[in-house]
């Protein structure tokens, strides 16, 4: 049978694409397979490093890590030291607070066992004082006993040279004072007669010392019915008719201290003072 020459070159040409895409296929297919194959080569090269720690982006990121620890612990460091110093000097700030506390305390007590001690003396020295003005001798009376003979070889008994004169704390003032009244006590009434002029009645004569109210309880001064406190203004009135303006500091247990408003200066007032009337505590506003 004869053969066309046009369709043997059309089926020739036919054939060659057909081979021709199917060489193409097989070379992407090689291609990507090789692709593949390098890859996964690197990844498991990269993981071989990581393990190793020769892994460049594993020591970059463990040289920031470090940088960042090292950074923190100097942080540390520092916040521990101000924080120790903080400490230090509020330590040494309460330790010396607690000793000057502890030194103030002392010489306060110190003080007011002084001023209880001195009180108690000046009322034993007073009663004693009393009891000799009016004729109750406190002394203790010897006990009477047997004198023997001396015999010509005893030695001469010495006297008692221990008993010393009383000093006493009263002024002269003071003590006429009281002699006085003593006179006025101890001399008889008279009988008067309705036609004398002694029976003309009188204004009552005023006791030459006024006594005064005065006690300490829980802290607070009671004292001609009223009571003070710490910090409380008062007027403070000697007998030479003085009147200080100042501040009751402290209430002890037989003494107060004020401190005058002047000058801030302290004075000491005890209890007895206070019933004499020696000084004389008026209240004042604290303006």
């Amino acid at each position: 049978m004869p053969v066309n020459l046009p369709d043997m070159i059309t089926y020739t040409e036919d054939a060659s694409e057909t081979d021709l895409a199917k060489h193409d296929e097989d070379d992407y297919v090689e291609i990507k397979e090789q692709m593949y194959q390098d890859k996964l080569a690197s990844l498991k090269r990269q993981l071989q490093q990581l393990q190793e720690g020769t892994l460049q982006e594993y020591q970059k990121r463990m040289k920031k890590l470090d940088q960042q620890y090292k950074e923190r612990l100097r942080n540390a460091d520092l916040f521990l030291q101000l924080e120790t110093e903080q400490v230090e000097r509020n330590y040494i700030k309460e330790k010396k607070a607690a000793v000057k506390e502890f030194d103030d305390k002392k010489v306060e007590l110190k003080e007011n066992l002084i001023a209880e001690l001195e009180e108690k003396k000046k009322m034993i020295e007073n009663e004693k004082l009393t009891m000799e003005l009016t004729g109750d001798s406190m002394e203790v009376k010897p006990i009477m006993t047997r004198k023997l003979r001396r015999r010509p070889n005893d030695p001469v008994p010495i006297p008692d040279k221990r008993r010393k004169p009383l000093n006493y704390l009263l002024t002269d003032e003071q003590i006429m004072e009281d002699l006085r009244t003593l006179n006025k006590l101890k001399s008889p009434k008279r009988p008067v007669s309705p036609s004398s002029p002694e029976h003309v009645p009188s204004a009552p004569m005023e006791s030459p010392t006024q006594r005064y109210e005065a006690r300490i309880e829980d802290g607070k001064l009671y004292y001609d019915k009223r009571w003070y406190h710490k910090s409380q203004a008062i007027y403070l009135e000697s007998k030479d008719n003085t009147k200080i303006s100042c501040v009751i500091s402290t209430v002890g247990t037989n003494e107060i201290w004020v401190r005058k408003t002047s000058d801030s200066t302290k004075m000491r007032i005890y209890l007895g003072q206070l019933q004499r009337g020696a000084f004389v505590i008026r209240r004042r506003s604290a303006a």
